[in-house]
């Protein structure tokens, strides 16, 4: 064969990395894609997971907060009976003729009290003349009285007490009719 006759042939097509890309990808890119897919999707899983945590946290925490104000809550009830046992006794002391002789005991209820106050026991105040309010007073009965009476507290039967921003107890009231 001379030079004229392989001159005269097709020439033979090169392959190159090039070409060959072009027409399909190649093994490894396919295996960049999937593992870049599936990067993308445990990144998206991290995410979920760590803002649930977040949240898990707050709501915990918030929680915690909510029973630390709250935890005595059942013995303070338990112990509001006392409290008013401990005012009648001191009313009806201050009306003998021994008062002093009292004076220890007056010294256990202000005791007992300031203890109470000091984990957040607050007494719900109350003045007679003043509006009733069904949401923060509780009747216990209605008398007759006068106009300028008339929806206002005459009497305050039992005090009512708050812990925190929670009542434990509202106060029994007698209300003008």
């Amino acid at each position: 064969m001379s030079i004229s006759e392989e001159s005269k042939k097709k020439p033979k097509k090169v392959v190159t990395k090039k070409t060959a890309s072009k027409k399909r990808p190649s093994k490894e890119a396919k295996e960049f894609v999937a593992v870049k897919e599936a990067l993308e999707i445990e990144k998206d899983k991290y995410l979920r997971l760590f803002a649930e945590f977040e949240n898990f946290k707050k709501r915990t925490s918030k929680e915690r907060i909510e029973l630390f104000k709250t935890a005595g809550q059942d013995v303070m009830i338990a112990l509001l009976p006392v409290v008013d046992d401990f005012d009648r006794a001191i009313k009806e002391a201050d009306k003998s003729k021994n008062s002093p002789e009292f004076e220890g005991f007056r010294l256990i209820s202000n005791k007992l009290v300031e203890s109470l106050k000091s984990k957040g026991l607050e007494p719900v105040s109350v003045e007679i003349g003043e509006t009733f309010d069904s949401e923060v007073h509780e009747a216990i009965t209605q008398i007759p009285s006068g106009d300028d009476q008339k929806g206002k507290i005459i009497d305050v039967i039992e005090k009512g007490y708050k812990l925190g921003d929670k009542i434990l107890r509202y106060p029994k009231v007698v209300v003008g009719q």
